[in-house]
């Protein structure tokens, strides 16, 4: 875990250190100014500028999860980017202004104390504000890219709190240290990160469908390298180097690295090279502020300013000799190449092949030549690409076309492991390149072992049916929402708000019912059923529309003349989504994802009561949502048996389960709202529902379309 927390430690370390010596600075202003009855005023922007950097991260966190997947990869891949900038920004800023920060931080303090209590806070809370951001985002992007491990945090935790005990040190003066070295070391390091970042970014974007290359590899060394070894776990967890790497990771890392860490290393002797301005004598003691030894915590920065004795700035006047026998592209080189090397270092020392694995070849003309006779039981085959087209290989059952294992976008001249399980029965491989001819090698039979269960492949053709009467059903849905939100328009327009809310019910569960969910409806699905959150003005924005934004107003009391526009807008907007969807294009491999995506939605924002505008009706949307769901299981079912047969036992029965649930929710006076749920039987609720999306995960995977078919 060590190996992924090192990044985020040496960010918490640098960061907590600079806020750390820009609060010191600022205490001891006051103390030395006689103003200590001022000190909360700069506690209180501390704490507001930390509780912001919390809130960034809570944020960001937030709006990842509220996203589908591909666009989760196009936000964390932009965001990774951004990260990159601040990072960057913020290591070039420190080089450039830490010999005037100090000087610049008692001027702003100095000129707060004539302005009052607020301009004090304001100057605490912008100072520090900047650093805390920074790290928020930085530290985001590391977790993110950790999944779910919690080394990133533990190790920004441990840097924070030792940059937390060495400002005390500083301070108190209980210790000296060389922060010219410091910052030069951390920067550095902190410019290898993030070139990673910036690689790991780059995929993000790779995956998300915003930048192209996505199955064009620089290199692939999965064949030689084994991606859970410990040395690869340490590369990755330092460096985010893979052993599978895009050219356009590669591109951007060695550029961002080769550039930057030149620029950042020419102006640290740059620095160097430059007279140091005469440090100030210190006001209270006289004596001379770049005394590393003994400067005062109001001069914290200064001991950095002025370099101690080891990293003295030359006489003026003269000249730094230069360092002979090193050019200045020598580490900036170094640090480019000595990754790769490493790496080639472990695969001259031990190939790292699995034991046992056997190279198989994947191209048109000689598809699956080296694979012999396997032995029974979990194989490691080497999928090396011969051709010249980016391929797809299956090992299948060339009697029935079941899937054993698979590798998708394997490069040209690149190798990548398949894992796969092998028992009695007939085994061949089949090679799938992009623009060519399939073909399938000769098939080999494998006697002894106990049976292996593999997946029947799906074609298009095979969900071309199931999306026809899925269509159909939808069609027929809103052909009756129609009616029924004409109905609605007519209460509204008439003044009958009782009856309108009667109907409003009707009509909002049959739009539930027709599984509306990540994107199905396109933009008219936000339109008719979106939620206020991010809008300026929540429920009174103008971009608040359809069935939500008239709930709100229903129970909120407002007007028939108030409803009158918002009514007439959804019923527009429902003619036209009944016009339009006739001619929407759908991919049939997003068909069976809809019976998983329709109660994710259900338990985020139904069972959450996040929805609720008034109306205290989720249970009555979940029960629709679950209405939806069954209707897709159902046109899915001959799919689903003919391959896991008891895959819909257990669906039904969860089906069962939660349905039960919400059904009690209801009483004769009506639906219980969520947050008037017992504990016991919300969390009895949200417990099956999560069983439920369990027992449904698998279905997408079962019918991805392969072209093993």
């Amino acid at each position: 875990m060590w190996d992924e927390a090192f990044p985020s430690f040496l960010i918490g370390l640098r960061e907590g250190l600079e806020a750390g010596l820009i609060v010191s600075i600022l205490v001891a202003t006051l103390v030395r100014a006689g103003q200590k009855g001022r000190l909360p005023q700069v506690w209180t922007g501390v704490a507001a500028a930390l509780a912001l950097s919390l809130s960034f991260g809570a944020v960001l966190t937030f709006t990842a999860a509220n996203l589908s997947g591909r666009a989760q990869e196009a936000f964390g891949g932009v965001l990774s980017l951004v990260a990159v900038g601040f990072v960057t920004a913020m290591v070039f800023w420190m080089r450039r202004s830490a010999r005037t920060l100090s000087t610049e931080l008692k001027e702003k303090v100095r000129a707060s104390l004539a302005m009052g209590a607020g301009a004090l806070v304001l100057t605490s809370f912008l100072a520090v504000a900047r650093e805390g951001l920074e790290t928020s985002l930085f530290l985001w992007t590391n977790v993110r890219t950790a999944g779910e491990s919690t080394g990133p945090l533990i190790g920004a935790a441990v840097g924070l709190l030792l940059s937390t005990g060495l400002c005390w040190g500083l301070y108190r003066r209980a210790l000296t240290m060389n922060l010219t070295r410091f910052f030069t070391v951390t920067g550095a390091g902190l410019i290898v990160v993030a070139a990673g970042v910036l690689g790991y970014g780059l995929r993000d974007l790779q995956e998300s469908g915003l930048v192209g290359g996505r199955g064009t590899y620089a290199f692939d060394l999965s064949g030689h390298l084994d991606a859970a070894s410990w040395y690869a776990t340490l590369v990755q967890g330092t460096l985010n180097l893979t052993v599978t790497m895009t050219v356009l990771q590669v591109v951007g890392y060695v550029a961002y690295l080769g550039i930057v860490m030149t620029m950042f290393i020419e102006g640290v002797r740059g620095g160097a090279a430059t007279p140091a301005a005469a440090p100030a004598a210190t006001p209270a003691t006289g004596s001379a502020a770049g005394s590393a030894a003994a400067a005062p915590a109001e001069d914290a920065v200064s001991v950095k300013d002025a370099a101690p004795v080891e990293d003295a700035a030359p006489v003026e006047g003269k000249a730094e000799p230069a360092r002979a026998g090193r050019p200045r592209w020598v580490l900036p080189t170094a640090l480019v190449a000595v990754p790769v090397v490493v790496a080639g270092a472990v695969i001259a020392v031990s190939d790292g092949k699995p034991a046992g694995s056997a190279t198989v070849t994947v191209s048109e003309r000689d598809c699956g030549k080296g694979f012999g006779i396997p032995r029974p039981g979990q194989q490691v085959f080497q999928m090396h690409n011969a051709g010249d087209k980016v391929s797809e290989v299956y090992l299948v059952n060339p009697g029935t076309g079941a899937v054993y294992g698979e590798v998708e976008g394997l490069a040209p001249g690149t190798t990548r492991a398949l894992t796969a399980t092998i028992g009695a029965g007939d085994y061949a491989w089949r090679c799938v390149p992009t623009g060519g001819n399939a073909v399938t090698s000769a098939a080999v039979h494998i006697s002894g072992g106990s049976e292996v269960k593999a997946v029947k492949p799906v074609a298009e053709d095979d969900l071309q049916g199931p999306l026809d009467s899925y269509r159909g059903y939808v069609d027929q849905g809103l052909a009756t929402l129609m009616t029924q939100t004409q109905k609605l328009q007519t209460d509204v327009h008439s003044g009958d708000l009782a009856a309108a809310r009667a109907d409003w019910l009707t009509a909002h569960l049959q739009y539930a019912s027709l599984g509306a969910a990540y994107g199905t409806f396109a933009d008219l699905d936000g339109k008719i059923d979106g939620r206020p959150d991010g809008l300026p003005d929540k429920y009174r924005d103008p971009g608040f529309t359809g069935f939500l934004r008239l709930e709100y107003g229903l129970w909120h009391g407002q007007s028939a003349a108030e409803l009158t526009p918002v009514a007439d807008e959804l019923a527009q907007n429902v003619a036209k989504l009944v016009h339009d969807f006739p001619a929407q294009d759908f991919d049939p491999a997003d068909l069976p994802l809809r019976a998983h995506e329709i109660l994710e939605n259900t338990l985020q924002f139904e069972l959450t009561g996040d929805t609720d505008m008034g109306s205290g009706t989720n249970l009555a949307t979940a029960q629709a949502n679950l209405a939806g769901t069954q209707e897709l299981l159902t046109l899915l079912q001959p799919l689903l048996d003919d391959r896991d047969p008891q895959l819909l036992v257990r669906v039904n029965a969860g089906m069962k389960r939660v349905g039960d649930l919400v059904a009690a929710a209801r009483t004769p006076e009506g639906w219980t709202p969520v947050d008037l749920l017992p504990a016991d039987t919300r969390r009895q609720l949200d417990g099956a529902t999560g069983q439920l999306l369990e027992d449904l995960a698998p279905i997408p995977a079962l019918l991805e379309i392969r072209k093993a078919a």
